[in-house]
């Protein structure tokens, strides 16, 4: 299998920081923050795979996932960088961290936890693969259409922001069907039983959400040696949106100690 090359912006000046999104998400959901860290560091925004304005590709898994990531430090030049993930892309960060230890300075993870995860994607994926983009003209008739079958607003207009228009034509920037195939992959993760990771490590739980438990703050602490885990009160799995000061403070607190 093949890397590929990620969409990315940069910004800012110093040691670097990526910033990898979740699922369903982009880097455009961390211009806010990204602008924050950049008055500290150079931030890298990317595109994982299948997502946003990174190629599209068949495959998908953290293994391939993390090679892209890797293949985009290697071009920029950074032999090492400070490295935030959320949801998913904190998977694809402890699983590069896994990988290639040397190339991680400080590691953050939003919201996730080492662990499989039950999920129910398929009442999100089957109504976006179903829709019929013919004739909508923005992102209100789209939403429109979905609200019969998707009655979370707060989750169609996430996932709507997925949903571009090149000369007046409709587009999603995620490959649906791609996603769908490899949910079992995306939701689930390895057993780590023999990890043993040295790296200064944040974890930021989200105080309303149910994605770190405390058994999996045990399983981290067992296979993180170097970790902090901290919580976010009042704040969903989104947290760096719903809480966006508190996260900053917590994620510069911890890489400039």
């Amino acid at each position: 299998m093949n890397n590929l090359s990620l969409n990315y912006t940069s910004q800012g000046q110093g040691e670097a920081l990526l910033i990898i999104h979740g699922l369903f998400g982009s880097s455009r959901n961390w211009r806010s923050l990204g602008k924050q860290f950049a008055q500290y560091y150079q931030v890298i925004l990317l595109d994982l795979r299948n997502h946003g304005d990174s190629p599209f590709d068949p495959a998908m898994s953290y293994e391939l996932m993390v090679k892209d990531v890797i293949a985009l430090m290697d071009d920029l030049g950074f032999q090492s960088a400070h490295i935030l993930g959320h949801s998913m892309g904190g998977k694809v960060s402890m699983k590069l961290n896994q990988l290639y230890p040397d190339r991680v300075k400080k590691l953050v993870i939003a919201d996730i936890a080492p662990v499989p995860y039950p999920h129910d994607y398929d009442e999100i994926i089957d109504p976006i693969l179903e829709l019929n983009l013919s004739g909508i003209k923005n992102r209100k008739e789209a939403d429109d259409q979905l609200k019969k079958v998707m009655p979370d607003q707060r989750i169609r207009l996430f996932i709507l922001q997925n949903l571009s228009f090149y000369e007046g034509k409709p587009s999603w920037n995620l490959n649906w069907t791609a996603v769908k195939k490899s949910m079992s992959l995306l939701t689930g993760f390895e057993d780590i039983k023999d990890w043993e990771i040295s790296n200064p490590s944040l974890f930021i739980r989200a105080g309303l959400s149910e994605y770190v438990t405390q058994q999996s703050c045990d399983l981290i602490l067992e296979h993180f040696t170097d970790a902090q885990i901290s919580t976010i009160e009042n704040a969903g799995h989104w947290l760096h949106a719903e809480q966006p000061d508190a996260f900053y403070n917590a994620v510069i607190k911890f890489i400039q100690s």
